[in-house]
């Protein structure tokens, strides 16, 4: 299996958005293979939500280039064997790159709207040690992201394969609607984007409040 290490991009304490990310990421690829690093430092145990805890959640706030220190598991950035997903890399990531690369970074790279050029800064930061790889033009959440690169590397699956739909449409009621800015992955068994648990009751939420915020 590949590891999957998320560069965490948000302060403390993480938002209920990401918190369910994080979960179906864990859900995705097990706890033991996704590791989030780069959280602020002086976080605490007691700064990360119970259910995340629960599920085992490995997390740090030591960099990139310093995670061979608690986490040798997932490998020393020297090895050069750590991918990189990024929006402007050369190729895009195949089956064949399980073979080549130890670990999967992403997060706080893919996932944000208008995305940030977070992957330059880390290139900046270690140059020649991180190999980009895109999965595709379109921007993903970061959980998809995750997704993609699961099951392209270890589902073995090609990324002409897997299905997409491009900025759903999200429909609460008949006046109700938002569109989602992102690709996702369809689940075939029920032809609807795949979304963490309890997105859709917070996508409601954060919908109910911006339109409160307009009176």
């Amino acid at each position: 299996m590949m590891k999957y290490i998320v560069e965490h991009m948000e302060s403390m304490p993480m938002s209920e958005w990401v918190t369910l990310e994080y979960k179906k990421m864990i859900q995705d690829v097990g706890k033991e293979n996704l590791l989030i690093c780069s959280l602020p430092e002086g976080t605490a145990q007691s700064d990360i939500p119970k259910e995340l805890i629960s599920l085992g959640l490995q997390w740090t706030s030591l960099q990139l280039d310093t995670l061979y220190k608690d986490f040798p598991e997932f490998t020393n950035i020297q090895d050069k064997q750590m991918c990189l997903l990024d929006p402007r890399g050369e190729t895009e990531l195949s089956c064949e790159d399980i073979n080549n690369y130890k670990v999967c970074i992403l997060g706080g790279i893919l996932g944000s709207h208008p995305p940030r050029d977070r992957t330059k800064e880390l290139k900046d930061k270690y140059p020649g040690l991180l190999v980009g790889k895109r999965l595709g033009n379109l921007q993903m959440s970061t959980d998809t992201a995750c997704r993609c690169a699961h099951f392209i590397l270890d589902k073995q699956i090609p990324f002409e394969n897997i299905k997409f739909i491009d900025y759903p449409e999200i429909r609460f009621s008949k006046r109700e609607a938002i569109e989602m800015p992102f690709r996702y992955i369809i689940d075939e068994a029920t032809n609807k984007p795949i979304l963490p648990d309890g997105m859709l009751k917070l996508m409601k939420k954060d919908s109910d409040q911006s339109i409160d915020d307009l009176f």
